[in-house]
């Protein structure tokens, strides 16, 4: 079921249980991936210090006795430089007048850049309430974050403003609070034990695709997909084979390394995350392919899990 049909469900009004929708936006590797697994409890997006690393809007649960947050975490907003970066700018901004609430992630700085600018520009379009989290808080001085806080409201008027530490779990409680402020009354969206919609499938190929960005050197993680070939399961144990896209010949021989070693090692850093995501052994087989400028084609982008018309 997407965005459209949950919001037009039509279900009767609970006026003592709120549910609705929050979106997560910043420019990447601002702590949008951290914050909404902090905020559920549980990993569902993939976290890297490289740029790129959520490339779809994904959906995230967290239900408690007060109600039901549906968090979107979308990529980071950045200038496209091929489809695939249109994709990911189309599924950053799409979002924003389709929920309730909207989380601008900042760090705590009073330097607003290019990134940050542009995002300023699209949030006055919306008439959607703001909160403003100014992230990161754990690698600055209590009084560095007030000039920050300054610095950002002479720009928007903002519904809250909340310092969190994603990292650390510091003030994602009182977040929490904040979000359910701007809430619709209504019935939950999903059962009280969904923490995400995301099929199994995207869920292994985007903790094997995280651990490649960790490993592998940093000219060629933006070029990388992982497609999942086949899920088979056996009595306590899956067969999983995934392969490894990437654009250049010259790369296969880094992501394989001397004597396979790095994708030894991609593998054995992805297998017991996805183990304790499937509550069961997993035999894990990876394999490179090359695939030049798939992230210019149509037809790649989709059978790797990019749908242009879920960024719409």
């Amino acid at each position: 079921m997407d965005l459209e049909e949950l919001l037009s469900a039509g279900k009767p009004v609970n006026e003592k249980y709120k549910s609705g929708f929050a979106t997560l936006i910043g420019r990447p590797n601002v702590g949008k991936s951290t914050l909404m697994n902090r905020l559920v409890g549980q990993k569902i997006s993939i976290t890297s210090n490289k740029p790129q690393t959520t490339r779809n809007r994904i959906k995230a649960v967290y239900t408690s006795d007060e109600g039901q947050i549906v968090f979107l975490d979308t990529p980071g907003i950045n200038r496209a430089k091929n489809k695939l970066g249109d994709y990911m700018l189309k599924a950053a901004e799409g979002t924003l007048g389709d929920v309730d609430v909207i989380l601008w992630l900042v760090e705590p700085t009073t330097y607003i850049g290019a990134g940050e600018r542009h995002i300023i520009e699209q949030l006055k379009k919306t008439k959607t309430p703001i909160i403003l989290v100014i992230n990161k808080t754990d690698t600055v001085k209590k009084e560095d974050v007030l000039p920050a806080i300054d610095t950002y409201r002479k720009e928007l008027d903002f519904a809250e403003v909340v310092p969190v530490s994603a990292r650390c779990g510091t003030n994602t409680d009182t977040l929490i609070s904040c979000i359910f402020k701007y809430l619709p009354y209504g019935q939950p969206f999903y059962d009280e034990d969904t923490v995400t919609d995301q099929p199994e499938r995207q869920i292994v190929a985007e903790l094997i695709r995280e651990k490649a960005l960790r490993c592998l050197s940093e000219e060629i993680p933006h070029g990388i997909a992982v497609a999942i070939e086949s899920m088979k399961y056996r009595k306590n144990i899956v067969d999983i084979d995934a392969t490894i896209i990437c654009e250049k010949d010259s790369h296969t021989g880094i992501i394989i390394g001397k004597g396979g070693q790095m994708l030894k090692t991609i593998g054995s850093k992805a297998r017991p995350e996805i183990e304790d995501m499937l509550q069961c052994k997993v035999n894990l087989q990876l394999w490179v392919k090359v695939k030049k400028d798939w992230r210019d084609s149509d037809f790649l982008l989709k059978n790797f899990g990019y749908n242009p018309k879920d960024a719409e």
